[in-house]
């Protein structure tokens, strides 16, 4: 029983003590004076009766009543009921206000009520004052409280005959009980009744309404943050004009937390004199009146509630956590169920009749039954991971806290991670956790009704009856008796309050209301304590616990197969089958990654351990090891899923025999992870098993006790009870155990966790220990040891293990303090450990002391042990690790460091490493990486094992070097970070290595010296090519042992002599054998190539002349320069002779120049030069000082077709460009000196103009009109030229048979704007600035009209340089400023390439994206656009007879690129095998590319980096080859060996800036002089010669070229690939272009081909991504080659030479028809005729009239194939190659091509394949010239004449008339039109010579 009301009080308005407006609370009277032992009163009751402060009124105000909280010290709860009514003021207290003029405004300002009634008698001045009646309880039954106070209201106002004393006295003694659901009725003395019941269950909350109006007024989303804040421990306020509504909205919020107890400052109504308290640091639950709103608007971490405006404001800087998902929605959808049952059928449409809502008490039920649901399903399975510690005197209850997240699948979760360490949950566990105590409407829910809310979730109409069911109990809990009868409590009349002559509220008389209380009190000392016995029983603990959500986890979804690999793998192990366990580890390793397979794991490995030990061999140990860490690795710290748990009795139980008496266990190698340094994990690891110990403590002795007869049916009981279920029962015995039995239970538990503290001291020793103690100084700097001082939550890094190394050094006599150090903290991690869970498990404090003395002394002992134990474990024999494969090296080819141990990993390359064309992986691959004079090589095995034996070999040259930066990597299984090292090579070739714990530091520092010791030899002489194969020093050259004649070494000497004299005296005194340091004296800054202008200034003395050269008569200098590439070509050109003879130089416009045979004008040019005739060679001097670099404009190659020149020159120095066009608009003759050069060079140039043949013939060739996008019908005549148009398809079409079609097209229509030539350039040579508009469809305006002039010579320079200068419109000559990219952006492009095709590192999104993004940041094809385009523009301007002079940069980089690339599309002869090699020596060696600068080649060029400019030319090279298949000897092959080996410094070729710089140094002519026996070769060309002679790899077996062919290849981004030179490799050999390394597969060859044996049948499998495609294909066609010889020897044919096959196919090609220059008919173009041009077999249509590409042989357009014949064209090549074995109907071809036949009446004209046979006397036709079925047949037997016909309606419209012939046969007329009239001629004469011949 519990007294119903603790203290009455009265409390009035006094004035405040410092005299300002407001007053204050006094206490008039409370009852009784002297406070209850049990229960003192409350202080500080008169700031909560008005808390908005205590004011006077202008008016009365009616009563109020509300109930206030206050919580005492002990947390105990007391309500404070409160009814105020209002009096009028006593004088003293008006003065008080009189002071206060604005009294009641405030009052309105603070909200409090204040009605003027207008019955309102009151005098004007009168005011009024507050007093309070207060009830103070501590049970809340609120309604009881309002009546109550309102019946003594009622007493006073309304005068009943009842003493206020007698009421009062009778409230304060009646007393009711607590629960149980009794019903008590009250009376107190005024003819009253109430009517008070209990709830049923004291723990359940009682709530009314309040939960449901807390929904009311602010809605399901916001309640449920509410509910989700306070759970996470956040404060909430609550502001409202009502108080009663803030007390019932925290009273509902609380309601909705049940089971867990909200244990924070809880204030339902707060005073305003205690509103700082909203500023405190914890969290609370708080409710202000709304007029204090301004007052809480700096809270920056309060959540703002408004229930008046039924809003939730959360800060910016708070979050809430949500709900887990699914619970988070599944809440939302039910409450909103609850709230608003209309929702669901809102869309009906025939909606039932409305149901009556259930009322708002019972809605409030319905709520609280959802949450009630909510946290049934969150904590379900909770008892499952309480750990008893204690049972006795008390239970000591911990909960595991990481095991209840792991098993629920909620780890990751936010929400309940915060509320599993909130103290609500702490207080929770330590009430319910309680095995044996009374149980409620929670209990039942967790533990019975989990399954069937798990399958109700689905069934919204399920949940709602189960919600209903729960809300009938709390309902009933609260209203035990439904047929209550009413209350009877009188109340005031209405208005009461307003009466006029209303008397004060009485002083009471203490001594009366003292007497009842005293009276009652007598009474109940007699009465026996109503003490109900409360019913305790077992708590269940329900089913065990099952994830939340049903996650699969996603990759590792352990499915059996995989249990089945780890099972298998460890009984390997453990039965000795080494071999077998090593393949399905890697497989094992992966499986790991999933929960299932670790907890097998650890299930299977149990297994194999006896009496706690388990001895194992070295190997076994190894891999049991592994095994462990890669379990572990995976774990958290927290290691929810108890991996860590299960394997910690394992890793103290494998154990291996180190040596006698020196046992090393599993521990000392899994140190290395998180979780052994997380306290957390040992505390929920010691209470684990503390109750285990515990358990069985109580479980032992049932035999004893327990009669003899029970034992069998005890003891498999005792299996299955949990340790909960024991210490219920041990709690329900203890008050019947005597005391000494009692006190013996105490002690045994407190022994029992005290022997398990000493056993985790130990454990925790052995793993926080680390084996050798040096690593810990290595680990110190990554995890500090204040890791371990801090809390103990921090989670310790992974070397927090290492960070407390080892052992004290007791020999030496002092400790290392380091070690010392590392032992104290492991020391202090330990007792803290120890402190901890003692404390909270009763250790008593004389253990605890112990303890601490004995955990110095294990950590001591332990540190001792290991000492030995890491001395024996270095004594291992170290794992036998695969053997070292040594690579196959060059002749030559020297190692300069033997294989270092490494592993190499894969370096994001998809497709290169197997594992993107589906195959196993073939990297990371486990090897060694070598270091010789040439390359770096890797060659190892794959580490995944099912690759099988394949060898990996990855290399690169030395030279090829780019970058090389360190990395450190972690290993795949034992996560250590290793060092490693990234090599990346401009090959595109990437060594990612991670070095084996082998090799030492100073091993990898030694490679990283050696290898940039070998990348920048200090001088050339140290590269490859210099000592590769010679023993001698690299310091000197080897001296020929003969040296009768003059060798040609010594002539080169002597040149080199004879220069230097020439060049003046600051050379001579050079060394001799020091590399041309000319690099030094002007290193350009290497940012900025542009600044290298005009190097040879300094060099070279101004005032030299040609004079003081060199003697003529030295007449060996000349014929060596004469056998220079340069001078072939030149011959071959006709471009100039030697020859002194007037009369040939007469006619020649061109000469042979000696001047720079001394390279004293130009150092980087070749010796010989081509001049005009017409200029001498003194005057060439000042010409040179007008360019940069002295490189003046000179001739390099004249068009056989149109005699145009071209010709290359460094960019001109400003002076000159100004000085030029000065000159030639004012030729003055008393020209100062600074003009003269100037005027040189403007002489030189009119020269190289007047030296051309005469410019504007009559055939109009010369126009620009044949230049426009599209043309039709233009009778320009029409070379067999290619052209590619860039505008769109149509017009290509339309205009496909005229011959340069629309080229400027491909100038505008750049890739990127901006980029090209600028746009009025471009319309300037196509002429649109002089012609009329154009037509529509982008044609001239007129074709016929030709331009009167154009320029003689195009000047093609930087825009930079043209700057400023106005053309003169007369000048011969004109200046085409295009914009080109400077040297340092192909750098910096080709690094992002080199970046996107080798990226170093997995992308980190998989697939093309990121790939194409990164290949268009880099710009590469972008650049290889613009040359293309700037070369075709050159091409055309060449082709159309002017000449071209190209003056760009220093004429020495992308000069030479595009002049390359105009011969190479110009002029056949460059691509053929030889003229590519004269066209690469003529223009880039002899021209003087800086190979050596550019390439970085020597320690000088180290800074300026490598620019791969020659590389960027033969990415070109190779679009144009793609673009044209059939017009290359060389193959593809060819240009990627070139790009191979120009950086590779094998071979001497691509060596040295220039030619002066290779005759100083001896090299230029001994290619040519003294072969010293089989010498390796020294010459790229000469090697290749010689490779080619055993394979035809660099042979193009599609070449078929077209003598007069230039070449216009499509320039367009778009139309440009990506060279896969940049992305293949080759991993079975390394790069295949060292042909002598890549000898196949390893087996001897005699294996390869054993006698007698077929050789076709020995077949190869070629992998893409591993075998070299270039290497199988030749050898391939070789073998088809063979096999036809074969069959042609089979059937007895003469053999035929494929080749003669070839051309014979080919010259059958020419004679198919020639085009007379006449159009094709309309109607023809519109049905989609293809437009043919040379590619790769590639067959594009693009809709109905669309361009396509096909394979074809015949050189002219195949008017009349359809787009179905281009189809059949891609074949056509192969079936005619092999045209012998076709059938013999297809040998009787005597004639064919194509002819237009008029179908039979009313049918249109079609192209046909028309075949003449003479043996079979028919005139056969088929669709196409590839169709196998003939059409139609004309028997020649029937033909009567054979006449000139006559076009006829719908014929072919631009064919010649003189082209139409009928063949007249006895059945009809046929009508036919060939292309052109001489095809025509020759149909009509077969056909007659066929009809005389039968």
């Amino acid at each position: 029983m519990a007294r119903l009301a603790d203290y009455f009080v009265l409390v009035a308005f006094g004035p405040h003590p410092r005299g300002s407006g407001e007053g204050q609370g006094q206490i008039l009277q409370r009852f009784p004076e002297k406070d209850w032992e049990d229960n003192p009163f409350p202080q500080g009751i008169e700031l909560f009766c008005q808390p908005s402060g205590w004011q006077l009124c202008a008016e009365r105000n009616p009563p109020t009543f509300f109930v206030a909280v206050l919580t005492d010290i002990n947390s105990e709860r007391h309500y404070c009921a409160c009814l105020t009514f209002w009096e009028p003021a006593e004088p003293a207290q008006d003065a008080v206000c009189a002071e206060d003029a604005a009294g009641s405004e405030e009052l309105a300002e603070e909200g409090v009520p204040m009605r003027l009634s207008p019955t309102s008698p009151s005098p004007p001045g009168q005011l009024f004052a507050p007093k309070t009646l207060v009830l103070v309880s501590r049970l809340d039954h609120t309604e009881v409280f309002r009546n109550s106070l309102g019946l003594i209201y009622t007493v006073h106002v309304e005068g009943l005959s009842v003493s206020l004393e007698s009421v009062i006295g009778n409230l304060l003694t009646c007393t009711i009980p607590l629960a149980g659901g009794s019903q008590r009725t009250i009376s107190l003395g005024a003819g009253d009744r109430q009517v008070i019941q209990t709830p049923l269950t004291d723990s359940l909350p009682v709530s009314c309404c309040s939960v449901a109006l807390l929904f009311r007024q602010l809605g399901i989303t916001n309640v449920l943050s509410l509910f989700c804040a306070a759970l996470t421990e956040h404060k909430i306020l609550f502001l409202s004009r009502s108080y009663q509504r803030l007390a019932d909205a925290c009273r509902g919020l609380l309601a909705l937390l049940f089971p867990l107890r909200y244990s924070f400052t809880y204030v339902p109504i707060l005073p305003a004199q205690l509103l700082e308290v909203l500023s405190t640091p914890t969290p609370f639950i708080i409710g202000v009146n709304a007029a204090f709103q301004a007052e809480t608007q700096e809270l920056l971490d309060v959540i703002i509630a408004d229930l008046d405006g039924g809003t939730v404001t959360v800060p910016e800087c708070v979050h809430i956590p949500p709900l887990p998902e699914p619970l988070q929605s599944q809440t939302h959808s039910v409450l909103s169920m609850v709230l608003d049952p209309e929702l669901e059928l809102a869309d009906l449409a025939f909606p039932p009749p409305v149901t009556s809502s259930s009322s708002l008490k019972m809605q409030d039920k319905e709520l609280r039954a959802v949450f009630l649901r909510l946290f049934a399903q969150l904590l379900q399975g909770y008892r499952w991971c309480l750990h008893i510690v204690r049972i006795h005197p008390e239970p000591v209850i911990r909960f595991h806290k990481a095991a209840f997240l792991g098993q629920r699948g909620l780890v990751e979760d936010d929400f309940l991670m915060k509320v599993l360490e909130g103290m609500a949950f702490a207080g929770f566990v330590s009430e319910r956790g309680v095995p044996y105590r009374s149980t409620d409407l929670f209990d039942e829910l967790v533990a019975r009704e989990v399954a069937r809310m798990r399958a109700d979730e689905n069934y919204p109409q399920r949940v709602l009856r189960h919600v209903r069911e729960l809300a009938e109990q709390l309902y009933k809990n609260e209203n035990p008796y439904p047929a209550v009868t009413m209350h009877k409590v009188q109340r005031p009349m209405e208005s009461s309050h307003l009466r006029r002559a209303l008397r004060p509220f009485p002083r009471l008389d203490e001594g009366t209301v003292q007497w009842i209380v005293d009276q009652a009190a007598a009474k109940m000392q007699g009465a026996p304590p109503a003490v109900r016995a409360e019913r305790r029983t077992t708590v269940p603990s329900g089913p065990p616990m099952t994830a939340i959500l049903e996650r699969s986890s996603g990759l590792h979804a352990n499915s059996a197969r995989r249990l089945e690999v780890v099972r298998n793998c460890i009984s390997y192990v453990f039965e000795g089958k080494m071999l077998e366990a090593k393949k399905l580890l890697p497989a094992v390793l992966r499986a790991l990654k999933g929960r299932a397979a670790r907890r097998c794991l650890t299930q299977e490995l149990h297994l194999h351990v006896q009496q706690n030990r388990a001895v194992l061999d070295h190997q076994q140990f190894d891999f049991v090891v592994r095994m462990m860490n890669c379990c572990l690795q995976d774990c958290t710290s927290m290691d929810e899923h108890g991996v860590a748990a299960a394997l910690l009795p394992l890793v103290t139980a494998f154990c291996r025999k180190l040596s006698p008496g020196v046992t090393q266990f599993a521990y000392s190698c899994v140190q290395e992870h998180v979780v052994w340094s997380t306290p957390q994990f040992w505390e929920a690891m010691f209470y684990g098993d503390v109750q285990t110990h515990i358990r069985a403590l109580y479980l032992e002795p049932t035999e004893d006790h327990a009669p003899s007869q029970e034992v069998g049916e005890a003891l498999p009981r005792d299996e299955e009870r949990s340790a909960l279920d024991v210490a219920s029962e041990q709690r329900r015995l203890w008050p019947m155990l005597s005391r000494e039995k009692q006190q013996e239970l105490v002690q045994k538990e407190e022994s029992t966790v005290f022997s398990q503290a000493i056993h985790y001291a130990n454990r925790m020793s052995y793993l926080l220990l680390p084996l050798d103690s040096s690593k810990s100084r290595l680990l110190r700097d990554r995890a500090g040891l204040g890791d371990l001082e801090s809390a103990s939550n921090s989670l310790v890094t992974n070397s927090m293990a290492g960070s407390m190394a080892g052992s004290y050094d007791t020999e030496s006599g002092f400790e290392d303090a380091e070690i010392s150090d590392v032992a104290g903290a492991v020391v202090r991690f330990i007792n803290r450990f120890v402190d901890k869970v003692c404390t909270e498990s009763g250790v008593t404090s004389d253990h605890l002391k112990g303890l601490h003395v004995m955990v110095p002394d294990i950590v001591q002992m332990h540190i001792e042990t290991l000492e030995a134990v890491h001395r024996e474990s270095k004594r291992l024999p170290p794992i036998q690790k695969p053997k070292l494969l040594r690579p196959r090296l060059l002749p030559g080819e020297e190692c300069v460091l033997d294989g270092l141990r490494v592993s190499l990993l894969p370096d994001g390359r998809e497709a290169g490493a197997g594992g993107g064309v589906g195959g196993p992986a073939l990297l990371p691959a486990e090897g060694a990486v070598f270091l010789t004079t040439y390359r770096v090589i890797f060659t190892g095995m794959p580490a995944d094992p099912l690759v099988g034996e394949q060898v990996v070999a990855r290399s690169f040259p030395v030279a090829a070097l780019t970058k090389e930066k360190r990395i450190s990597v972690q290993t795949h299984v034992d996560q250590l970070l290793q060092d490693g090292l990234q090599l990346r090579s401009c090959t595109f070739q990437l060594l990612k290595m991670a070095f084996d714990e082998e090799v030492g530091s100073d091993s990898a520092e030694l490679f990283r010296k050696q290898l940039h010791k070998l990348r920048y030899p200090p001088d050339v002489r140290g590269t490859f090519a210099f000592t590769g194969g010679s023993a001698h020093t690299p310091g000197r050259p080897a001296r020929a042992t003969k040296d009768k004649g003059p060798s040609l070494r010594a002539l080169s000497r002597n040149l080199v002599k004879n220069a230097k004299k020439t060049i003046g005296r600051q050379y001579v005194t050079r060394k001799k054998y020091n590399p041309p340091h000319w690099e030094h004296r002007s290193q350009p800054p290497p940012e900025d190539q542009d600044d290298e202008i005009s190097v040879s200034d300094e060099l070279e003395p101004s005032t030299l002349t040609p004079t003081s050269a060199l003697k003529p008569s030295d007449r060996m200098t000349m014929s060596s320069l004469v056998e220079r590439a340069c001078c072939r070509d030149y011959q071959r050109l006709g471009l100039g002779t030697l020859s002194s003879s007037l009369s040939r130089a007469k006619s020649e416009p061109f000469r042979v120049s000696p001047v720079n045979r001394m390279y004293a004008i130009c150092r980087s040019y070749p010796g010989l030069l081509i001049v005009p005739q017409s200029i001498q060679d003194n005057a060439l001097q000042r010409v040179s000082r007008c360019y940069r670099q002295n490189r003046f404009p000179v001739v390099c190659w004249r068009s056989g077709r149109s005699r145009a020149v071209l010709l290359r020159s460094g960019g001109l120095h400003g002076k000159g460009v100004v000085g030029l066009f000065k000159a030639q608009n004012a030729p003055s003759p008393g020209q100062s000196q600074a003009d003269s050069s100037s005027l040189e060079q403007e002489q030189y140039l009119q020269a190289v103009v007047s030296s051309m043949p005469r410019y504007a013939d009559a055939s109009g060739r010369n126009t620009l009109s044949g230049f426009s996008s599209a043309q039709l019908g233009s009778h320009v005549p029409s070379p067999r030229a290619r052209v590619t148009t860039l505008s769109n398809p149509m017009a290509a079409l339309v205009s496909r048979r005229t011959a340069p079609r629309g080229k400027w097209g491909s100038i505008r229509a750049s890739g990127r704007s901006g980029s090209g030539i600028s746009v009025d350039v471009g319309s300037r040579l196509a002429g649109r600035d002089v012609l009329g508009p154009p037509q529509p469809n982008g044609a001239p305006p007129d074709p016929g009209f030709l331009r009167p002039q154009r320029a003689a010579l195009y000047i093609i320079g930087d825009k930079a340089q043209f700057k400023g200068v106005r053309p003169d419109p007369l000048q011969q000559w004109e200046l085409v400023p295009i914009e080109v990219f400077e040297v340092r952006q192909v750098k910096a492009s080709f690094k992002k390439l080199l970046k996107a095709c080798v990226p170093g590192c997995p992308a980190a999104e998989p697939g093309p994206a990121s790939y194409l993004r990164s290949l268009e940041d880099s710009e590469w094809l972008s650049q290889i656009h613009k040359l293309l385009q700037v070369s075709v523009l050159v091409v055309e301007l060449l082709d159309s007879g002017s000449s071209v002079l190209v003056s760009l940069e220093d004429g020495w980089d992308i000069t030479t690129q595009v002049v390359s690339l105009v011969q190479l599309l110009s002029d056949p002869f460059y691509r053929t095998l030889e003229g590519f090699r004269l066209l690469v020596e003529k223009e880039w060696l002899s021209f003087g590319h800086r190979f050596s600068h550019r390439g970085a080649h020597t320690l000088a060029g180290q800074s300026s980096g490598f620019t791969p400019i020659f590389l960027q030319f033969l990415d070109c090279v190779h679009q144009v080859h793609l673009q044209f298949p059939m017009e290359f000897e060389f193959s593809q092959f060819y240009l990627k060996f070139l790009s191979y080996h120009h950086v590779s410094r094998r071979f001497r070729t691509f060596l040295l800036d220039s030619d002066y710089e290779r005759i100083e140094l001896g090299l230029l002519y001994e290619e040519k002089g003294e072969r010293r026996g089989p010498q390796a070769c020294r010459s790229v060309w000469e090697y290749v010669d010689r490779l080619s002679k055993k394979t035809p790899v660099f042979y193009n077996y599609m070449y078929a070229p077209e003598d007069t062919e230039v070449l216009r290849p499509y320039s367009n981004v778009s139309n440009l690939k990506v060279w896969d030179f940049y992305t293949e490799e080759t991993l079975a050999e390394g790069p295949p272009y060292d042909w002598e390394l890549a000898q196949g597969p390893p087996e001897p060859p005699e294996e390869e081909r054993p006698d007698g044996g077929a050789p076709q049948s020995r077949r190869r499998v070629v992998w893409p991504c591993y075998d070299s495609r270039p290497r199988a294909q030749p050898d391939a066609i070789s073998r088809l080659l063979e096999e036809l010889q074969r069959l042609e020897t089979e059937l007895g044919r003469p053999p035929e030479r494929w080749k003669d096959t070839w051309d014979r196919v080919k010259a059958a090609q020419r004679l198919e028809g020639r085009p007379d220059g006449r159009g094709l008919p309309g109607s023809l173009l519109v049905s989609s005729v293809p437009h043919h041009r040379r590619s790769l077999g590639v067959y594009l249509q693009e809709g109905p009239v669309g361009s396509t590409l096909s394979l074809s042989l015949d050189s002219d357009q195949s008017s009349g194939s359809t787009a179905s014949g281009s189809r059949q064209a891609a074949r056509r090549s192969t079936s005619t190659l092999y045209s012998q074995f076709q059938t013999a109907e297809s040998e009787n071809r005597s004639y064919e091509g194509t002819l237009y036949k008029k179908g039979a009446f009313m049918k249109p004209w079609k192209a046909r394949w028309f075949v003449l046979d003479k043996t079979k006397h028919q005139l056969r036709y088929y669709d196409h010239r590839v169709d196998t079925e003939c059409k139609g047949v004309i028997d020649l037997a029937e033909v009567e004449s054979v006449a000139p016909g006559t076009p006829t309606m719908g014929a072919p419209k631009t064919v010649d008339e003189k082209a139409f012939f009928d063949v007249k046969t006895t059945r009809r007329v046929y009508n036919f039109c060939a292309q052109d009239v001489p095809s025509a001629q020759q149909w009509v004469d077969r056909i007659q010579s066929c009809l005389s011949d039968a």
